[in-house]
Parts: structure tokens; sequence; C-alpha cells
């Protein structure tokens, strides 16, 4: 199992269309707003490094309103 920790910036006053466009993600298991230089952080989980890759390059970045985003990758100890 690998796990992401996804932070990503929206666009101004996209934050909340971003926000639920995300929740509609299923490998998203955690999503919390941030104040600061990001304005998401997302939970992820996927079998692999690739598959997470997968996730955030096909189904994160391509949502309308995000504009940046940066992954922190772990693992299941």
């Amino acid at each position: 199992m690998a796990v992401g920790f996804v932070l990503i910036s929206a666009a101004p006053s996209k934050e909340h269309e971003v926000y639920n466009a995300l929740l509609k993600v299923p490998e998203i298991v955690e999503l919390h707003p941030l104040f600061g230089e990001y304005d998401l952080i997302a939970k992820i989980e996927g079998s692999d490094f690739d598959t997470l890759g997968h996730i955030i390059v096909n189904k994160i970045r391509t949502i309308e309103g995000v504009m940046d985003t940066k992954t922190l990758t772990g693992t299941r100890f």
C-alpha cells in the first residue's frame, strides 16, 4: 500500500468547487482545507507509487481550478 499527501493550490475563489470535486475521487481517503500557501491537503491511497502518480495526474490535476500540487509520499509500517 502506498500513501500520498497531496498539497493543492486552487485558483482564487475556486476553493469550494475544487473541494467538492475532490470529494468525488474515491482514492482520496481524507480531505482538509488549509490556510496558508496551500488551500487543501488530500490523503490518497493506492496499491503502489505508480498508482499514486496516476491518481494525481489524471484525477486531481485535471480538476478545473487546481493550479498546483505538491506530493509527499509514504508507506505503511
